[in-house]
């Protein structure tokens, strides 16, 4: 992946735009309703996305993918019913048109490691997905990889008291 996988764009990076005119369609998957319901108006205030369908467990998703062939699926990389990291071996081999944005609360870089080495193209922290998920979502349609930052908000600094 070396000189393929950017990280989140910073103000500098604003140039990157998605250059197509037809919406990008998304298959949103998580277990929780709350955070599919967030996460579909957060992808649908943009005009460029479209969610055609949600799934709350992996048989769902699996359907769902080879029934609407999305342009992205952004996966909950914590769903309860088994491995989403073997569904996304799987789908890439059955489905490989979709690229695939693995979503989770985990910052472990190895856990992201093994989302990407599985064929994920995209990796979003839940906490970040209001800054991350349709930048990665639109990266991710134009085949382009992308990673969330870590520790975009470091702890502050306990201040220090100084002698007198």
């Amino acid at each position: 992946m070396p000189g393929h996988l950017h990280l989140a764009r910073d103000q500098a990076d604003s140039a990157w735009t998605h250059q197509t005119t037809r919406p990008i369609r998304v298959v949103l998957a998580d277990d929780h309703a709350m955070m599919r319901r967030s996460l579909r108006l957060l992808l649908e205030s943009e005009d460029d996305l479209v969610v055609i369908a949600e799934a709350g467990d992996l048989e769902t998703v699996m359907r769902h993918v080879r029934e609407h062939r999305p342009h992205v699926l952004a996966l909950d990389l914590g769903m309860p019913d088994g491995s989403s990291v073997e569904a996304i071996r799987r789908l890439r081999e059955e489905v490989p048109g979709t690229e695939i944005v693995g979503l989770t609360m985990e910052e472990s870089p190895v856990f992201a490691q093994q989302a990407l080495d599985a064929g994920a193209i995209g990796f979003v922290l839940k906490e970040m997905s209001d800054e991350d998920l349709p930048e990665a979502v639109r990266r991710a349609a134009s085949g382009l990889h992308y990673v969330s930052p870590r520790g975009r908000s470091e702890p502050e600094c306990p201040s220090r008291l100084e002698d007198r």
